[in-house]
């Protein structure tokens, strides 16, 4: 058989894949809309929290005209959702142990009462929080002391001679969406590489339908290439309706050139479907690729950086999840995506796809069985 018959051959293997992709109802969701589902929740949550809220409750025991003043003033702030159905102390403090309040603010009975020697207000504002949610408490007192900050120079009429003046830096104006982005992406690509292999390899096997092909003159690499290609083609697809999505409902704000991020897509599929093509190509059956498949993909969904950023792990974690075979995928998507990084800039992205590739496919065409 000439390399031109081979190729023709790895051609209609393609076009019968992805007729078979778009045929199957099941391999539909979970390469399509499965990712777009969790594209709306990571969505949803990254747009509605674009203001940082604090949830108080305020117990107000002087019968000041200030303290009044001031505990409207708190109710008003978009900074603080204040709990009003919390009446008492005991409720706010049982709530406060269930991590439903961030904490309790109490205006004591002295508070806002005029000092006759300077005329005007004074007081302290007590604020508890849990010790077991110290970070959130030390930062609602930090807000705290700034707003009264703010209201002393008011009462005082002076300028302090210290201050602070925020500068947000955001040269492409991206939103925190736009930066969680390339993290479901990531996630859509696991779910094309790998799920789609694990899930037609052994029905294949177990219809019998592999043991036939292979008493044809079909190749391994034959196969393996055809199903690149069509899985290739199905994942853009998907791709193409979470930017689609992305775009038209959450504005999507994309830094880098398309074309170059249309390329970067295709490797990373290449990549991680070489693991989908391992494990489904050594199972027999389900039984056996669905528990490998989950303990391969299950640290990369968590320690590349798919749903929160790896700089909150430890040091060391991090440097671990560094060589995880989606950890580049998403890294570089993020820098191509949010940063306008250019493709030839990403050469620690690429040398790490490229050995993962490699290393992954020489592991896949060696322990592909036929049945």
């Amino acid at each position: 058989m000439t390399l031109k018959q081979q190729l023709r051959t790895v051609l209609i293997f393609t076009k019968l894949s992805t007729k078979r992709f778009f045929r199957d109802k099941l391999a539909l969701f979970f390469g399509v809309l499965f990712p777009l589902i969790f594209l709306f929740v990571f969505g949803s949550m990254s747009k509605g929290n674009t203001d940082t809220n604090f949830r108080v409750a305020i117990f107000n025991q002087s019968k000041t005209q200030y303290s009044q003043q001031f505990t409207k003033q708190l109710t008003d702030s978009k900074t603080f959702k204040v709990q009003k159905d919390v009446r008492d102390m005991a409720a706010a403090k049982d709530k406060m142990a269930k991590s439903q309040l961030d904490g309790i603010i109490v205006l004591p009975e002295q508070f806002g009462t005029v000092d006759q020697a300077v005329n005007h207000p004074k007081g302290v504002v007590q604020v508890m929080y849990s010790q077991g949610n110290a970070n959130t408490g030390q930062t609602l007192i930090a807000v705290l002391n700034g707003m009264v900050s703010g209201m002393n120079a008011h009462l005082l009429g002076a300028q302090p001679p210290l201050a602070v003046q925020p500068a947000p830096v955001n040269d492409h104006h991206l939103t925190a969406f736009d930066y969680t982005f390339a993290g479901l992406l990531g996630f859509s690509i696991i779910g094309i590489g790998i799920f789609g292999p694990i899930n037609v390899f052994p029905e294949l096997k177990k219809q019998g339908i592999l043991r036939r092909l292979h008493t044809t003159p079909l190749r391994v690499w034959q196969y393996f290439m055809a199903t690149m290609f069509s899985q290739a083609l199905t994942g853009l697809v998907g791709v193409a309706a979470q930017f689609a999505v992305a775009i038209a409902v959450f504005k999507l704000n994309v830094a880098g050139n398309w074309f170059e991020i249309i390329a970067f897509t295709v490797l990373g599929i290449f990549m991680i479907l070489g693991i989908g093509l391992a494990v489904g190509g050594w199972a027999k059956n389900e039984r056996q690729a669905a528990p490998l498949a989950n303990a391969v993909v299950f640290p990369m969904m968590f320690l590349s950086g798919t749903f929160f950023p790896r700089f909150l792990m430890p040091q060391w974690l991090q440097n671990v999840s560094d060589y995880l075979p989606l950890t580049p995928v998403i890294d570089g998507l993020r820098l191509l995506t949010t940063e306008g990084v250019h493709l030839i800039n990403l050469g620690h992205q690429l040398l790490l796809i490229g050995i993962w590739t490699l290393v992954i496919y020489v592991i896949a065409f060696r322990v592909f069985r036929w049945e």
